[in-house]
């Protein structure tokens, strides 16, 4: 496909979005169905060569804002991977006790060499942890000291790069952790400070291989026993996972990404945990009656920023979910440059049943793939 020297213009996307990444599938959304829908490509038999390349054009039939779904079905089997089990998927490691009494969490993490599938039929030669991306949302709490068996299994060298506090000697960077193929590391630090970080490769070209798929989420637990206020020791409870105050919740980890599948420099695909509409094609299912948190990072690679807009509610945000209290209350979009991230909160409880979009608000974005459905529910529905 031809690329422009326009971002805007670039007639790569344009193509890639009229030409059946998108499509229109109001009927499923105005019936309320959770199930995936095939529906007929509306360009089918059609001459596209005289499509205007204005990108303020006036959308095509059927492709309004809230009726898209993708045409066909991304094979998650074959992918190793499933968007929807990677919202709740947790790698909590190993455990043992230390001579300190202290827990010692232990993580293996591979770098693998995978071809995975971001939309259907639209292939990606990925660079991977554990054969999926984002890789493994790694989670610990705050004052364990955390292991990473690193292996390099792929072709190129890497490294595992935490956002987080630790020595010079395992921040992932050359001389320090960056293994080239059939080498292992041991990455050892102190599980600090608690919130929602990331992981990421940082070996050179760092775009490339951030591009490629190297990243992942990273959430520190707090430690309610370090709390001296009993209130933030309640809020520290309610984000120890595995906790009886945790379990009131449903929280989900999301990775903004993106993908440049014709290698120019620009995205032509946009996600949230890897696969464009997925959360479309699947709705996430919501229980109304319990309030509702997102781990959530953006990791997209040559745009500035993304966004995550939610309709009809709106939520308090913890950007890095360093603090038990609010950096913005009551906002229903938040923006986030690349390693920008955050926790959400909010709750369905005074809402009706149905379907409530959530999607990034560069509208181009959106059109390429970055967007979703919560389907809420009360429990006799």
């Amino acid at each position: 496909m031809p690329a422009d020297t326009e971002r805007f213009v670039d007639p790569s996307r344009r193509a890639l979005l009229v030409g059946g990444l998108v499509a229109a599938g109001g009927a499923a959304i105005a019936a309320g169905s959770a199930r995936s829908q095939s529906v007929p490509d509306p360009m089918a038999g059609h001459d596209m060569s005289n499509m205007p390349s204005d990108p303020y054009a006036a959308p095509m039939s059927g492709m309004a804002h809230g009726n898209m779904t993708t045409v066909g079905l991304v094979d998650h089997g074959r992918n190793g991977f499933d968007p929807t089990s990677m919202l709740t998927d947790w790698e909590t490691g190993r455990t043992e006790l230390l001579p300190d009494g202290r827990t010692l969490r232990t993580f293996e993490v591979d770098a693998i060499d995978r071809e995975i599938e971001i939309a259907p039929g639209i292939f990606f030669p990925a660079w991977t942890f554990n054969g999926r991306v984002p890789g493994p949302a790694l989670r610990a709490k705050e004052g364990e000291r955390l292991r990473i068996v690193f292996r390099n299994l792929g072709s190129h060298p890497h490294s595992m790069h935490f956002h987080g506090i630790h020595s010079a000697r395992m921040d992932g960077v050359p001389g320090a952790g960056l293994i080239g193929p059939g080498e292992e590391f041991i990455y050892e630090f102190d599980a600090k400070p608690f919130g929602c970080h990331l992981y990421h490769c940082h070996a050179l070209p760092l775009k490339r291989h951030m591009h490629k798929g190297m990243y992942g989420l990273f959430v520190i637990d707090p430690d309610p026993a370090r709390q001296t206020d009993p209130a933030f020791t309640a809020i520290a409870a309610s984000r120890l996972h595995g906790s009886p105050e945790n379990a009131e919740w449903q929280e989900l980890a999301m990775v903004m990404n993106a993908f440049d599948t014709n290698f120019d420099g620009a995205n032509e695909v946009y996600a949230a945990n890897t696969v464009g509409q997925a959360y479309m094609n699947v709705p996430i299912q919501i229980d109304k009656t319990r309030p509702v948190r997102i781990y959530l990072v953006n990791v997209t690679e040559f745009d500035p920023i993304n966004s995550f807009h939610l309709h009809a509610n709106f939520f308090n945000y913890f950007d890095t979910g360093t603090t038990l209290t609010p950096t913005l209350r009551t906002v229903d979009l938040i923006t986030q440059c690349q390693a920008q991230r955050g926790i959400l909160e909010f709750s369905f409880a005074e809402h009706e049943d149905g379907m409530y979009m959530f999607h990034a608000h560069q509208s181009e974005f959106t059109e390429l793939g970055w967007v979703g459905m919560f389907d809420v529910r009360g429990p006799a529905a």
